[in-house]
């Protein structure tokens, strides 16, 4: 297929995928995430593959989803149903992106993210769908959008850091830098930017001389330990999630302050820390 989000090149047994929307921080568009499953498809069938490369174009990895238009429209049009909600739709959709992501961690072939810049809100859920993620000391990770009008589809964070960590980060949406994800275990290793390229292409020569076979009993090993956990519950329980949150008291608020004030306006005051409004009055006892 011909990619309108992402390029594609293969060169000495590495297929290197890259965001290619720079303009917008390669920020998830629509169709997106099926031309990354397509992309990964291809590389899993070149039989001169050994591991795939994921990467972003200019300033940043990936800034999450394209939210702006989608938030500042009236409901009903995109992102946030109106009338009587129905939790199909929205999980329909979810789920369809969320497998598109998976497609990095159900390759035979190993997946390696190298992030720069930001990973942010659903370009999370892209880069710790990879196996292996290496990222700037200066670069930002996070999910802003566990505050309100959001919950990671993919659910990574659990079974790569474990609960209390998962806990502290999502129950925050605070972004962290290349060098507390490495220490938390949430990315394989943080090094300083300029040498982002270098490293990450010293592991990869590492990986790319193993036999694909080798490389894909390891991989397939160790995946079925979280297949075994639950992922794929984690996952569908979380992104039914991600749909309510969209059209809980207080998401449906921020899509108000969206569509009134602007986008941007709504984020500032979701991430200032004061008490999200738009809740139901507490009832008194």
């Amino acid at each position: 297929m011909d990619f309108e989000h992402l390029t594609y090149a293969r060169e000495d047994r590495v297929a290197t995928i890259t965001l290619n929307r720079p303009h917008r921080l390669n920020a998830i568009a629509r169709g997106m995430p099926q031309e990354i499953k397509a992309a990964v498809d291809r590389a899993n069938a070149d039989d001169l593959v050994h591991v795939i490369l994921l990467q972003g174009a200019g300033r940043a990895f990936c800034a999450g989803y394209d939210l702006k238009n989608s938030a500042e429209q009236p409901r009903g049009m995109s992102g946030s149903q109106d009338g009587t909600y129905d939790p199909l739709i929205d999980f329909l959709g979810m789920d369809n992106n969320t497998q598109c992501f998976q497609s990095l961690w159900r390759s035979p072939k190993p997946t390696v993210c190298k992030v720069h810049g930001y990973a942010v809100a659903g370009g999370t859920d892209i880069a710790l769908s990879c196996d292996l993620v290496m990222m700037a000391e200066d670069a930002r990770i996070g999910y802003p959008p566990a505050r309100v009008w959001g919950c990671p589809t993919t659910m990574m964070w659990v079974y790569r850091v474990g609960a209390e960590r998962a806990k502290r980060l999502l129950f925050t949406g605070d972004l962290i830098d290349g060098k507390e994800a490495e220490r938390i275990g949430l990315v394989t290793k943080a090094v300083p930017a300029d040498r982002l390229d270098a490293e990450t292409a010293k592991l990869i020569d590492r990986m790319k001389g193993v036999p694909k076979n080798q490389l894909w009993m390891q991989k397939a090993a160790i995946n079925s330990a979280y297949e075994n956990m639950g992922l794929r519950t984690t996952q569908l329980l979380a992104t039914v999630f991600d749909g309510l949150t969209r059209h809980s008291p207080e998401g449906l608020y921020f899509k108000r302050r969206a569509e009134e004030a602007g986008f941007h306006q709504a984020v500032e005051e979701r991430d200032s820390g004061d008490p999200i409004l738009g809740s139901k009055p507490p009832r008194n006892n």
